[in-house]
């Protein structure tokens, strides 16, 4: 990440970071219902221990997204799309609530619209790390900057990272998220909550669409 020059990036601790990537692949429906996911193999193929897997998958058991099962593994539920839309008009609600709170608390936007240009400019050679690390970036500074831990907390655990469908290329997602992203700090930058708001409805509401189609896709 040292071409990026992030700075004071917190890290989500890796229960987060591999429930949002088993979220979006199941409301994505990457996973299908009924299909068995082993703490083992999800640890090889993601690189990490079956500690923050296991801890995952609860949280993701908790939500109603997979079932426990004694053997070490968990079952994919049925979804549908009234489930994603929940999921993201939860997200819509309290990122949106959190933008107002970061506009009116007079967020420093001064390195996020630094990053986000620099990152508009090297778009084709952007690799999926660090565009998932910079999108990152960008909602939890938001988070933070609202200055309500619990609200935080709650976006934490509803995380699901870029939402790219499938019948969007990755290279236009990225650039349209980007785009919003742009718009989000400058109406911040601006203090203007209302607009800042509407931005951050716009952008969060893309991503469900991304979503939604990809589940309907499959």
């Amino acid at each position: 990440m040292k071409s990026l020059e992030l700075k004071q990036i917190e890290i989500m601790p890796t229960r987060i970071r591999v429930a949002s990537i088993l979220r979006k692949a199941i409301l994505a429906g990457e996973f299908q219902s009924g299909q068995k996911l082993s703490l083992t193999e999800l640890g090889k193929n993601l690189g990490v221990s079956r500690t923050p897997i296991r801890e995952a998958l609860q949280m993701l058991a908790a939500e109603g997204l997979v079932e426990l099962r004694m053997n070490k593994t968990a079952v994919v539920k049925k979804i549908d799309t009234k489930f994603i839309l929940d999921h993201y008009e939860m997200r819509i609600l309290l990122e949106c609530e959190a933008v107002v709170r970061a506009t009116a608390n007079q967020m420093d936007t001064t390195a996020l619209a630094e990053q986000q240009k620099k990152i508009l400019n090297r778009l084709d050679e952007l690799t999926e790390e660090e565009y998932i690390a910079y999108n990152q970036v960008l909602h939890t500074s938001i988070w933070k900057a609202a200055d309500n831990q619990k609200l935080y907390n709650i976006l934490m655990d509803l995380w699901n990272g870029p939402s790219i469908g499938k019948t969007t290329s990755t290279a236009e997602h990225r650039l349209r998220s980007i785009e919003e992203h742009g718009e989000i700090i400058q109406f911040i930058q601006s203090r203007n909550p209302q607009n800042a708001k509407q931005a951050m409805d716009k952008h969060i509401r893309r991503s469900m669409n991304n979503i939604l189609e990809s589940y309907n896709f499959k």
